[in-house]
């Protein structure tokens, strides 16, 4: 498996699955049929009755930052709640109504032992955010999402992706210099948000950098990922190394900030209720970013918003040598 090929699932994980049974890379096609949905699935199941209100559905998927909540009578699945259910029942007023009422009945299902290219093939032609995994007694056994196969098919091939990382790291230092990473990021997708700043600050964790310099840069690259999901219509997160800085722009495609002094002062936010419910929307991601960044612009318009900010990665601010002290 080629640099592109490996491109190709770390720039487009955070949109949908990067891989298909047709045209991707010998290696991948190699795991997609040997790996089953058991393998990928995740087992570690929160779960609802019929009778557990919408109110505490949402209040289980804030706590455990989930966007969907199976419904079910002992082992046997009878429905599911997602967040587009809860959505309608805050705007409509019944969000203390029971799950029963309000459910998701008419259910596309996935068994334990389909290989995963069956997962892959159902989330391209349904493009639901997750499907519930039955087992050959027709038990909930788990659940699967373009995230876990994604993870999987990343852990399956990590030994390329590092041998890769060696051939194309400076022979002085540990930081990978002159690569740029692209991540596509959705509006309101929390399933995978973080998933671009996790990269990056395993990326400088590889580098040996300075503990404090990579603190930096998963704060400023979390925030500014988060805000594209929560208060964008969706866009992308660019990272570039360089041989001493790491630069991040993000740019979406609007709605735009309609006060950007406003939105730098700490407590700002248009996030809207439901948002909030979720524990997001505070109103500090944009001042943290600018308290950690070297360099920090940002532009706005109806039409998009650009955020750039830049990290020295050989320099420790006076504060930083001062909390080590």
């Amino acid at each position: 498996m080629g640099p592109r090929a490996l491109a190709l699932v770390y720039t487009t994980a955070m949109q949908e699955i990067p891989i298909n049974t047709v045209t991707s890379a010998n290696v991948v096609l190699e795991l997609i049929y040997r790996l089953k949905v058991k393998d990928v699935m995740t087992t570690d199941l929160v779960t609802a009755t019929k009778e557990t209100t919408l109110r505490e559905i949402q209040q289980i998927m804030r706590q455990k930052k989930i966007t969907g909540l199976p419904i079910v009578m002992g082992k046997r699945l009878i429905g599911l709640v997602s967040m587009d259910d809860i959505i309608q029942a805050l705007d409509k007023g019944y969000i203390e109504e029971n799950a029963q009422q309000h459910m998701s009945r008419n259910l596309i299902i996935l068994e334990d032992d389909m290989p995963i290219s069956f997962a892959i093939n159902y989330f391209d032609r349904y493009r639901y955010h997750r499907f519930p995994v039955l087992n050959k007694h027709k038990e909930l056994v788990g659940m699967i999402t373009n995230r876990d196969i994604t993870t999987a098919l990343l852990i399956e091939i990590n030994r390329e992706v590092e041998e890769l990382e060696k051939r194309t790291r400076r022979a002085e230092g540990g930081i990978l210099s002159n690569e740029m990473y692209t991540y596509y990021i959705m509006k309101n997708d929390f399933e995978n948000a973080g998933h671009a700043s996790t990269e990056i600050k395993k990326r400088l964790k590889s580098a040996a950098l300075h503990p404090q310099i990579i603190r930096r840069a998963a704060i400023a690259s979390y925030e500014l990922e988060m805000n594209l999901v929560v208060h964008s219509d969706g866009g992308q997160l660019i990272a570039e190394y360089g041989s001493d800085r790491l630069t991040i722009t993000v740019r979406d495609s609007g709605p735009g900030i309609e006060d950007v002094d406003a939105a730098l002062e700490a407590g700002y936010s248009t996030a809207s209720e439901w948002i909030r419910s979720l524990g997001f929307g505070a109103g500090m991601g944009l001042p943290n970013v600018k308290s950690v960044a070297d360099e920090f612009e940002i532009t706005s318009s109806p039409e998009g918003t650009t955020v750039k900010v830049s990290i020295n990665l050989g320099t420790i601010k006076e504060e930083e040598r001062t909390d080590e002290s």
